[in-house]
C-alpha cells in the first residue's frame, strides 16, 4: 500500500525532509545540470526535485499513482501534475528527455511494468535516474520516513530492473548519510561529507542513471578493418560515487 500524498508532503516540509531533498538534488544536478532546454518527467513524488529544475527546462511535469494521490504543483502557476496508473501514462511515445523516479519503485506493485512505461515515454538516447532506498542503508528500517516503506533496492537489483525494461545503466551513486533522526537534520551536510569518504556503503539512497538506447543499422566492416577497442563489461560512467559537492570527472 502506497503512502498518502499528505504524508509525503509533510515529510518534505520538515527539516529532515529538506535535508533529504538537498542531498538528492545535488546528485541529480551533478548528472543532468539544470536541464536547460529539456523536457523532464518526474514519477512517484518527485516534486521537491522537479521544482529546482523547472525554471530552465522547456517543460517539467509530474505524474503520481492514484493509490498515492496527487497535489497541485506549482502553487502559483498552471498545474503540471497528472494522476495516472503506472501502466498507462497519458503521454505519447518518446516525449521526455529526462525521467526521474522518486518514491516510485519501492511501493510499486509492478515495478517492471512501471519501468517499461517510463522507457516508452523516454526519448531515444534519453536519460533516466531511479532514486531508491538502499537495501542495507540506515533509512530503510525506519517507517517514520517515506524511505522506510515498500521494498528497498540493492545496486544489482536496480541495474537488473533497468536492463529488463530496455534501459542500459550508465552510472550510479549514493546519497543521504545522515541518520533518519529529526534532531540531526542540521548536521546533514557534515554527515554527507564524512559518509561519502569514510563509510560509502551506509548511504540511505542509491541513485542509478540509465540511457535509452535505440538499435540502428551498422555499416558492414571492411575485411581488413582496424580492430576497435570496446569498454570493459560492467564499467560505469557518469554518476559514479563521488564525495558530496564534487562533480564527477568529465561532467
Amino acid at each position: 500500500m502506497r503512502q498518502d500524498i499528505s504524508d509525503l508532503a509533510a515529510f518534505y516540509a520538515s527539516p529532515l525532509g529538506q535535508a533529504a531533498r538537498d542531498m538528492t538534488l545535488r546528485k541529480v544536478l551533478e548528472s543532468w545540470g539544470d536541464c536547460a532546454g529539456l523536457e523532464v518527467l518526474g514519477s512517484g513524488y518527485a516534486i521537491p526535485i522537479l521544482a529546482a529544475l523547472s525554471d530552465r527546462a522547456i517543460r517539467a511535469v509530474a505524474v503520481m499513482p492514484p493509490e498515492q494521490g496527487a497535489k497541485a504543483w506549482p502553487a502559483a502557476h498552471r498545474n503540471r501534475v497528472a494522476l495516472a496508473a503506472e501502466d498507462a501514462l497519458p503521454f505519447p511515445n518518446a516525449r521526455f528527455d529526462r525521467v526521474l523516479l522518486v518514491h516510485a519503485l519501492e511501493e510499486s506493485s509492478q515495478p517492471e511494468v512501471l519501468l517499461r512505461e517510463m522507457t516508452r515515454v523516454l526519448a531515444p538516447a534519453g536519460r533516466l535516474i531511479a532514486v531508491a532506498a538502499a537495501r542495507n542503508g540506515p533509512w530503510a528500517p525506519f517507517e517514520s520516513t517515506p524511505f522506510g516503506h515498500g521494498r528497498p533496492f540493492s545496486r544489482r537489483q536496480l541495474a537488473e530492473g533497468l536492463r529488463a525494461a530496455g534501459l542500459e545503466p550508465t552510472g550510479w551513486t549514493r546519497a543521504l548519510y545522515v541518520p533518519p533522526l529529526p534532531w540531526l537534520a542540521g548536521w546533514a551536510e557534515g554527515f554527507e561529507q564524512a559518509g561519502s569518504r569514510l563509510w560509502p556503503p551506509l548511504s540511505g539512497l542509491i541513485l542509478m542513471e540509465a540511457v535509452k538506447q535505440t538499435l540502428a543499422l551498422q555499416p558492414r566492416p571492411e575485411r581488413a578493418g582496424v580492430r576497435r577497442r570496446t569498454a570493459r563489461r560492467g564499467a560505469t560512467v557518469g554518476a559514479s560515487p563521488q564525495p558530496a559537492g564534487r562533480r564527477p570527472a568529465g561532467a
